[in-house]
């Protein structure tokens, strides 16, 4: 995956999605192509990938408009249709009702020191690398005023990112027999709603509840001011929202499949999934990861296994480009220092190749 960067100033959300589609509408109008294909590569119908996509974006417009208005100007910009742009907004609301839930992707790992240091943080984003050859680090000023940084596909509002309240977001999916068509409010926007409003975790996690979701999803939230070191998993599905705090260590995992026991019930991850295996995996490394810079985390991420972890997930070329995974991101936040560290590829490259600053 190529990484790509773009710097707004501008607090008006037309103004900057205007800027996203004339910098990069390739990426957009490939983006939005892709993603239309590849929903009906899992089977679903075309007229209900709409209807899904119109219903996701009357949920936002009434949730957080701005984001609306910015994914139409970008679409404007690139030269397509507002929907077809925003069916990659509201891709995990499409995806939520493939025929399969699929392998699943990312592995997240965050410490709270018990000294009172800044949250150490590190994950791997799994993906399809034929729908996402490119990707954006985007840096841009809210309307609060807060500034984001931020990693995201073209067109989805964010994935991972900080702010310069030293608040910071980590993404990973999850699916539950809650999920529907229902197009509730993307859950990539949410992410992306956190980062411009919330300074802290509880503000996170009013944020987060006050969405009404159609699509599954956990937000790792970290944060750190005056001295303070917070992080907690926010759950959400259409059954509801939980709140997993770290283990006794400081130490918070996850994967995808449900931690909080209530949700869990309803957990309808694949069975061939490797989520618990990842979870595992990524539980048992957590003290050597500790106190690491980033790049040490990296390579501790992997452990003895190194590039052959489970957290290094490697394409099957026997399955259908469809179905076909790969760790296409490494990324840590540094929220102190208002900072992504990002490589595009898997954790054990990390050590030859090290981090990128954004």
């Amino acid at each position: 995956m190529r990484l790509h960067h773009l710097t707004t100033e501008t607090t008006d959300p037309a103004e900057r999605g205007d800027a996203i589609g004339r910098a990069y509408g390739g990426f957009v109008r490939r983006g939005a192509d892709r993603y239309l294909a590849h929903f009906d590569a899992l089977g679903i119908p075309a007229d209900r990938v709409r209807d899904i996509v119109e219903r996701s974006r009357v949920s936002l417009d009434a949730w957080y408009p701005a984001l609306v208005v910015e994914s139409d100007a970008a679409a404007a910009a690139a030269g397509i249709q507002p929907w077809r742009a925003f069916a990659v907004a509201a891709r995990t609301e499409v995806l939520a009702v493939a025929p399969s839930a699929g392998e699943g992707e990312c592995s997240t790992s965050v410490r709270v020191p018990a000294d009172g240091g800044a949250p150490e943080t590190i994950q791997t984003w799994d993906w399809h690398d034929h729908l996402a050859t490119d990707g954006l680090l985007l840096r841009l000023t809210a309307a609060t005023g807060l500034g984001v940084k931020l990693f995201t596909e073209f067109g989805t509002a964010a994935k991972i990112g900080v702010n310069d309240a030293g608040l910071g977001v980590h993404f990973n999916i999850l699916s539950h027999r809650s999920d529907s068509d229902a197009g509730g409010v993307p859950v990539h926007a949410i992410a992306r709603r956190i980062l411009e409003e919330a300074t802290t975790l509880d503000e996170a996690r009013r944020i987060a509840a006050s969405a009404r979701v159609s699509a599954s999803t956990v937000l790792t939230v970290a944060a750190y001011h005056d001295g303070i070191a917070e992080a907690a998993s926010l759950e959400l599905s259409p059954a509801g929202m939980a709140v997993v705090r770290p283990a006794a260590e400081g130490r918070l995992v996850h994967t995808n499949h449900f931690l909080d026991p209530a949700l869990a019930e309803g957990d309808t991850s694949a069975d061939d999934s490797t989520t618990r295996a990842r979870y595992a995996h990524a539980s048992a490394v957590g003290g050597a990861m500790s106190g690491l810079p980033a790049a040490g985390r990296a390579a501790a991420f992997c452990g003895p296994h190194g590039g052959s972890a489970p957290i290094c997930v490697r394409p099957d070329a026997a399955r259908p480009v469809h179905e076909q995974w790969g760790t296409l991101l490494t990324i840590a936040l540094d929220l102190p220092g208002f900072g992504l560290e990002v490589h595009p590829g898997t954790p054990d490259e990390v050590a030859v190749h090290g981090f990128d600053r954004f």
